[in-house]
Parts: C-alpha cells; sequence; structure tokens
C-alpha cells in the first residue's frame, strides 16, 4: 500500500515537471525578414536559398514580413525575366544571419558610387519608454553624407550610407527634410511630414541617386512596442482596465485547471492503491 501510495506521488510529480516543461521550456522562435527594393529603375526578383521568393519586385516596394526559422540564407536578386538565382544576378548571392527571434530589414540599394549592393538591418523592436516613439532613419542613397533637419533644426548630422540612427521622441508629426551634411537648404528630399507614433518604431529610408535626380523615401513601421503597464491604477475604468483583469482571469483559471487535473490524478491513484489492497485482504 505504501509503495504504491509512494509510485502515485511519484506519477503526480512527473505530470506536475510534465505540463510544466511546455510553459517554461523556450523553443525556437522564427525570424522576421522584410525586404525593401530600393534601386531606381529596374524590376527584380528575389531568390532565398535558390527558390524564387518575392516576384516582380518593384522599386520603393516593401516586402514581408516573411516568417524564416533562426539560421543563415543565402539570397540572390535578379532581373525580373531570370530563370533561376544564378541567371542575369544583380546582387548576390549574399549571406544573411538570422537570429532566433530576431527582425529585419534586407535593402536592395546603391552604394554612393551607384553600384547595386545589399544592406541587412536588424530593427529595434525593444520596447519604448512609455509615451515615446521611435523615429529610425536609414541612408541607402548613392549620395553623400547628410543631415536630416526637424522644420530647420538638425536632429540627424552626417549620416552615410548604409548606415541608420535612432531617436526615441515624444510622439509628434515632424517636417523631416534630408539636406546636405552641413546645410539646411536646398532639401534633396522632403519636406514630408513624418508621424512619430508612442510604441511604435517609424523607419525611414532614403534611396536612389543624387546624380540621377530620382532620390526618394521610403517608410517601415513596426507597431506594438508599447511598455506593458505595471498594474491597474486605482479608480481604472474602461477597456484598458477589463483588459487587465481579463489577462489576470484567464491566468488564474489555467492554475486552477492545472490544480484540478493534479487532484484527479492523485485521487485515482489512492484509489486503485485502496482497490488492490482490498483484493488482496
Amino acid at each position: 500500500m505504501k509503495t504504491r501510495i509512494m509510485a502515485g506521488g511519484v506519477a503526480g510529480a512527473f505530470i506536475l515537471a510534465a505540463l510544466a516543461v511546455p510553459m517554461s521550456a523556450s523553443a525556437a522562435t522564427n525570424a522576421q525578414l522584410s525586404v525593401l527594393h530600393g534601386i531606381p529603375g529596374v524590376t527584380v526578383d528575389v531568390w532565398v536559398n535558390g527558390k524564387l521568393t518575392i516576384d516582380d519586385f518593384k522599386t520603393g516596394t516593401l516586402a514581408g514580413p516573411l516568417s524564416l526559422a533562426p539560421a543563415t540564407y543565402s539570397v540572390a536578386i535578379t532581373a525580373s525575366d531570370a530563370t533561376s538565382a544564378t541567371d542575369k544576378v544583380v546582387i548576390g548571392p549574399v549571406d544573411l544571419p538570422l537570429a532566433d527571434g530576431g527582425n529585419y530589414t534586407a535593402v536592395a540599394h546603391l552604394t554612393t558610387d551607384n553600384k547595386p549592393t545589399a544592406t541587412l538591418f536588424t530593427n529595434d523592436i525593444s520596447k519604448t519608454a512609455a509615451g515615446e516613439g521611435r523615429l529610425t532613419v536609414r541612408h541607402v542613397a548613392a549620395a553623400p553624407a547628410v543631415d536630416v533637419l526637424a522644420g530647420s533644426t538638425p536632429v540627424i548630422e552626417g549620416l552615410t550610407n548604409p548606415k541608420e540612427q535612432i531617436l526615441n521622441l515624444a510622439p509628434a508629426t515632424i517636417s523631416a527634410s534630408v539636406v546636405a551634411a552641413g546645410t539646411t537648404t536646398p532639401a534633396l528630399i522632403g519636406p514630408a511630414d513624418v508621424p512619430v507614433v508612442e510604441g511604435q518604431n517609424t523607419i525611414v529610408y532614403a534611396y536612389g541617386s543624387l546624380e540621377g535626380e530620382n532620390l526618394a523615401v521610403a517608410v517601415q513601421t513596426i507597431t506594438g512596442l508599447h511598455t506593458p503597464p505595471t498594474g491597474i491604477p486605482a479608480g481604472q475604468t474602461g477597456e484598458a482596465a477589463r483588459a487587465e483583469s481579463t489577462q489576470q482571469t484567464q491566468s488564474a483559471v489555467g492554475i486552477g485547471a492545472l490544480g484540478l487535473l493534479l487532484a484527479a490524478a492523485a485521487a485515482a491513484v489512492v484509489v486503485v492503491a485502496r482497490r488492490n489492497a482490498g483484493s488482496r485482504a
């Protein structure tokens, strides 16, 4: 009888351990890869590990995000009428290492001397501070160093291809212009209204060619970066309070269900042990 009860206790502990593993074990999380086409005047195809992934990709277009298992991927960019990843290659193949849970943008663009290239950027998906948004500016144009103005005030200075600068700012709409470094006029790009939104990373790309007179801007946004609340302030009402309450309720229900399952398993072990003991009596 004691042996069977002890076995039952071990079985219960094993059930608890087995149920706890999925909650604590961390499986690999897919990486997110977006692709921006920033080479003027050419439509291309994008091949990932030799397979056609993006067909007839036009300048200024942002594709994705593609959800990919963490690994290093071979990416080639070809003319749109290419028959394989090795036919009519424009860029590559290049190796793109994608880490577990990472968020990336691969940009096909021009170097400062107007040659096609590709740059892999890691997107900042860390939580923003409460009441702040994030602005990322990336210089991927065939142009010298630039300054970025908010109105007439430089907020980014001396940005070169293919670099980026990240600003964390209070939410606002910025009238932004891109100018040659050290100047305020004439604007190479803009002015254009750029919204800085709380809990969002707004990524602005300056691409194209100064010599070709086709400089342009592309914008990518990554949302859901709000800092979560630490609790429900006294007197809070409305959807926010209900959402927090629902989350706590679901968590309590989950724990309660686990307790009932373990109790039922233990009870079943005891019942079987008593029946076996009675049959021997």
